[in-house]
């Protein structure tokens, strides 16, 4: 599997060696379905360029104003972000301020603020440990492609039936399934993780195959400006899009194409987005129970 690197409307993964801007600047108008992406966090990391708030803002006004130009009308925009902590532990969350920027811009309209549950992460000493970030889903306009059908789950009670009215006695929910809400429980992919490769902050590929099944239309074209490791790529193939994307790291890039040989022949690893979250039983705890209690 060959990938492409220069941008031409019959390819279908194009993967941009190099900064997200000129890769933006060079996209025609409205040539993209759906943006799912994480951005740095600009707090210093050793693949970051930035180590501010500032940075972060700063960078935002020149890709947000980018990435709205090339959305088709009605297409969609998703931005995955987490907290900006500084060394003396001033946090700020970063969809904030993404937000804001999105003001300023014609056409973007807040559709979902999605909060991404996970169950594990770095245990902090001076604050309650983070298990959380936000996805802002924006569409460009209206009339705005959203497909619940195809990213329904089982209900909680699937034999439920209406107890009074026009529909007593019948199955009270929908029989596709129900609504996922706007929270999502989804691990983490850290060092057991079965998609996990050297990149230190990837999101799991389910995240983004969700957010495609219901924002892109068959055959349409999905885009991550930060492509890191490739997730969002890997995603888009697995259902039946194209991908385009930016990343500036060669290490990531290289991974992020292997990534994409590996969905392309059925071959790369994935946690499936319908498998059950893990919950250990009781009787593995390795804590010990407590003797007696008081008050």
């Amino acid at each position: 599997m060959r990938v492409y690197r220069r941008f031409r409307e019959d390819r279908e993964v194009v993967l941009w060696r190099g900064s997200c801007l000129p890769f933006l600047r060079g996209l025609p108008d409205e040539s993209v379905d759906v943006t799912i992406t994480s951005p740095p966090y600009c707090m210093g990391r050793p693949y970051e360029k930035g180590a501010t708030l500032e940075d972060f803002i700063e960078l935002h006004e020149l890709v947000l104003a980018e990435v709205a130009r090339v959305t088709k009308r009605g297409g969609a925009i998703c931005w995955q972000v987490g907290y900006h902590v500084t060394k003396d532990r001033v946090v700020t969350p970063l969809d904030y301020e993404v937000h804001r920027i999105a003001l300023t811009l014609r056409d973007l309209v807040l559709r979902n603020r999605i909060i991404w549950h996970f169950g594990h992460g770095l245990h902090s000493k001076h604050r309650f440990s983070g298990r959380h970030e936000t996805i802002l889903w924006y569409s460009r306009g209206d009339g705005y492609h959203f497909d619940l059908d195809a990213v329904r789950v089982p209900h909680k009670y699937p034999g439920k039936k209406a107890s009074k009215g026009e529909r007593r006695g019948q199955p009270s929910g929908n029989p596709l399934g129900k609504n996922p809400e706007d929270v999502w429980v989804l691990p983490n992919v850290r060092a057991n993780h079965v998609e996990k490769t050297a990149h230190p902050c990837q999101f799991p590929v389910a995240l983004a195959q969700r957010l495609i099944r219901a924002l892109c239309p068959i055959g349409g074209r999905v885009m991550d400006p930060f492509a890191g490791a490739g997730s969002t790529a890997a995603a888009a193939i697995l259902e039946g899009r194209g991908f385009i994307g930016a990343e500036v790291n060669v290490e990531y890039c290289e991974l992020a194409e292997k990534r994409v040989r590996l969905a392309k022949s059925g071959k790369l690893r994935v946690r499936p987005l319908d498998a059950p979250i893990f919950a250990p039983h009781a009787g593995l705890a390795v804590a010990r129970k407590p003797s007696s209690f008081r008050y």
